[in-house]
């Protein structure tokens, strides 16, 4: 059984178009019987929109195999009077799920990803911490990747703001045990053996999405085919038990060593 990551994992975070093997490794699970879930940190598009995306890429399942933050967003934050943080299409889908936007006395500040946040933004969120606003990030991911360049991930901007103000923060996507917990709900319908324990995680964010899973006690896969170049750019320097347990360069590979 398997939690299989987006970004990095089944699609580039160069072009979007499906990273070799990706659509294969798919095809391969649904004609063996395998059950899996599509775990991604989407936040972007709503999720309807971002799992047709997908499906016009190549990628053929259903959307009940289908999980990302949005789709849990109303159990974590009320859509009234929140700050919200991230790239347009972002704010835009919050808008269109009903949530209103503040940013004179909001009641939460939310925090998604763009490349391109400014030090005023962070002093904007700063104060409104300070002044009683909860912290809730759309997921925490170590880096965002994108145009072939690295940026601080959600997660890392909920520790600056975790540290600048000693508030603590929640989060509602990968690797949250919320997140985890609702995915193995929905496998469940597929297996009702479904654990923990029996399934593996595949993503390319070995921090974020793998270290969660591993504290949870499922196996993880690394792919080097998104934020990372190689391996050892980020394994030697984790702390043994949230080392990966099996390491490829894409799903290509996995197909070609791990499911022949």
């Amino acid at each position: 059984m398997y939690f299989i990551d987006v970004q990095g994992t089944l699609i580039s975070d160069i072009d979007k178009s499906p990273i070799d093997g990706a659509i294969e490794f798919i095809d391969k699970l649904d004609q063996n019987k395998i059950p899996y879930m599509i775990v991604t940190n989407n936040t972007k598009k709503d999720s309807y929109n971002f799992y047709q995306f997908l499906k016009k890429m190549g990628f053929n399942f259903g959307f009940d195999k289908y999980i990302d933050p949005l789709m849990l967003l109303d159990t974590k934050v009320r859509k009234d009077a929140v700050a919200a943080y991230g790239a347009n299409e972002f704010l835009q889908t919050l808008k269109n799920m009903g949530y209103t936007l503040d940013y004179e006395n909001p009641k939460t500040v939310l925090v998604a990803i763009k490349e391109d946040f400014n030090a005023d933004e962070y002093a904007q969120m700063i104060d409104f911490l300070l002044c009683g606003a909860k912290l809730v990030g759309m997921h925490e991911t170590s880096i965002y990747a994108k145009n072939n360049k690295r940026y601080p991930g959600v997660g890392a901007i909920l520790k600056l703001l975790e540290f600048a103000t000693s508030v603590d923060y929640d989060v509602i996507g990968k690797p949250s045990l919320a997140f985890y917990a609702e995915a193995l709900n929905r496998l469940q319908a597929q297996s009702s053996h479904a654990k923990y324990e029996n399934i593996t995680m595949i993503s390319d964010d070995v921090k974020g999405d793998l270290g969660g899973a591993k504290e949870l006690g499922m196996k993880s896969i690394f792919v080097t085919s998104g934020k990372y170049k190689t391996a050892q750019e980020i394994v030697p320097f984790l702390e043994e038990k949230l080392k990966p347990d099996v390491i490829f360069s894409d799903m290509q590979d996995m197909l070609d060593k791990e499911m022949k």
